[in-house]
C-alpha cells in the first residue's frame, strides 16, 4: 500500500442502504490510487463484507437512541464521545484529504472528529428526505451530495445531484436488454428488505394466486422472505402449484433483476438506483413505518416518468396488486415503455461523479493551506 497516496475516510452506518454506495465510492477511489479507511461500529463492520480487501475497517464506538431500555440511552452520550475521541486521534494520526459520510449513527463519530479537526468534509445522502445524522451535519460540511432527486434539504443549503452510486455488480449489467413479458415463463422478482418484507409475504402470494391460471402457469416467482415466514410463504406457493423460490436474502439479486420481466419492491434508494440503472419495470411498496416517508420521495421519480406504479400500503391488496400485475405482464409494449423509462433516469456514472467531488474538495482545501 502506497501510504503517500491521499486518503479517503468513509463514514458508514450498518445498513444496505448507507453500505452499498459506500462500497461504490471506495472501489472508484481505489482505482485512482487512494487510500481508504471506512469508519463505522461494530454492527456496521458486519456489513461490510462487500468492501474491497484494500480498505481498512476501522471500528469506532457509536449508538442510538433508538434502540435498548433506559440504561442503553443513558449510556448513547459517553459512547458517541468515545467514538468521537478515537475518531480525532486516528484522523491526527494519519491525515486524511477528505471526509466523507453516508449516513446512519455509526457515522457520527468519524464526521464529528471531521468538523473538531476541521478536515475537508461532505456528505451523501441516498434518500429523498435527508436522514437524521445528515441533517445534523448538513449545515456543517463542505458540500451535499444528493442521491434521489429532487432531495428535501434545509432552507439555504444546496445539494448537487449525483445520483446513488450502484456496485460494480449491477453497472455490469446496466441497460440489459429487457425481454418483455409473452406466452413464455416470465420471472418476477420480489424484494422486501429486513424490515419491509411481512407485508409482501402476506400479499403478494395470494395476489400470484389470483392471477388467471394461464398467467399463473408462466410466472416463476423468487422471493425474498425473513426467516420466520419462509415456511408458509414457500407453502402456499407450492400448494397453488406456482413455480416459485423463496429464501431470506439473495446474493445475485443484480442477475435477477436483470432477468426480471417484473419487480415489486420497497422504495429503498439503493433499489430505486439498481432499477434504474438496469432498467425495468417495478411495482414499489414505500415502507409506511419510515418516519420521515422517505421511500415515497425515492419513488417519486420513476412513478412520474412512468417506470414504476406505486402502491402505498394503505391500498396494498391481493386484488388491487394482481390487477397491476396484469396490467404490466398483459401489455409487453407498456413493459417495455416502462423499462425504458426507469433506464432513462439512471445514473450508472454516479460513483464517477460523487469521485470528482471528492477530488475537488481534497484540491481546494489542500490549495487553501498553501
Amino acid at each position: 500500500m502506497n501510504f503517500d497516496a491521499p486518503l479517503l475516510v468513509i463514514a458508514a452506518g450498518g445498513t444496505g442502504g448507507h453500505m452499498f454506495p459506500a462500497q461504490s465510492l471506495a472501489e472508484e477511489m481505489l482505482s485512482r490510487g487512494w487510500r481508504v479507511k471506512l469508519a463505522t461500529d461494530a454492527r456496521g463492520a458486519r456489513y461490510a463484507g462487500g468492501f474491497p480487501r484494500e480498505v481498512e475497517i476501522e471500528v469506532l464506538s457509536s449508538a442510538t437512541f433508538a434502540r435498548g431500555g433506559v440504561l442503553a440511552r443513558v449510556l448513547v452520550p459517553l459512547k458517541i464521545a468515545a467514538g468521537v475521541v478515537g475518531a480525532s486521534f486516528r484522523m491526527w494520526r494519519d491525515r486524511p484529504a477528505a471526509v466523507v459520510g453516508f449516513g446512519g449513527y455509526p457515522a457520527i463519530p468519524a464526521m464529528a472528529a471531521a468538523l473538531l479537526l476541521k478536515k475537508p468534509r461532505m456528505i451523501h445522502e441516498q434518500n429523498g428526505v435527508l436522514g437524521r445524522v445528515n441533517q445534523a451535519f448538513a449545515r456543517r460540511v463542505d458540500g451535499i451530495a444528493c442521491g434521489t432527486w429532487p432531495t428535501e434539504l434545509p432552507s439555504g443549503v444546496e445539494g448537487t445531484h449525483v445520483g446513488n452510486p450502484v456496485r460494480a455488480a449491477v453497472r455490469d449489467r446496466a441497460g440489459a436488454g429487457y425481454i418483455a413479458p409473452g406466452d413464455y415463463p416470465m420471472s418476477v422478482l420480489v424484494m422486501g428488505g429486513s424490515q419491509g418484507a411481512r407485508i409482501l409475504s402476506d400479499i403478494v402470494p395470494q395476489a400470484i394466486a389470483l392471477l388467471p391460471e394461464a398467467t399463473r402457469a408462466r410466472i416463476r416467482i423468487a422471493q425474498q422472505a425473513r426467516p420466520e415466514d419462509h415456511d408458509r410463504v414457500a407453502s402456499f406457493y407450492a400448494e397453488q402449484g406456482i413455480d416459485a423460490e423463496v429464501e431470506p436474502f439473495f446474493q445475485d439479486v443484480p442477475r435477477r433483476m436483470s432477468e426480471a420481466q417484473l419487480i415489486i419492491t420497497r422504495a429503498g434508494a439503493s433499489t430505486i438506483a439498481d432499477l434504474s440503472v438496469i432498467g425495468r419495470p417495478s411495482i414499489l411498496v414505500p415502507l409506511a413505518a419510515a418516519i420521515r416517508d422517505e421511500q415515497t420521495a425515492n419513488a417519486r421519480g420513476l412513478v412520474e416518468a412512468g417506470a414504476a406504479i406505486m402502491m402505498p400500503e394503505s391500498q396494498f391488496t391481493p386484488e388491487t396488486l394482481a390487477e397491476n400485475i396484469q396490467l404490466v405482464l398483459d401489455h409487453p409494449e407498456g413493459a417495455e415503455q416502462m423499462a425504458r423509462a426507469a433506464l432513462a433516469l439512471g445514473k450508472p456514472e454516479a460513483a464517477t461523479t460523487l469521485a470528482d467531488m471528492v477530488e475537488d474538495l481534497a484540491a481546494k482545501s489542500k490549495k487553501d493551506q498553501e
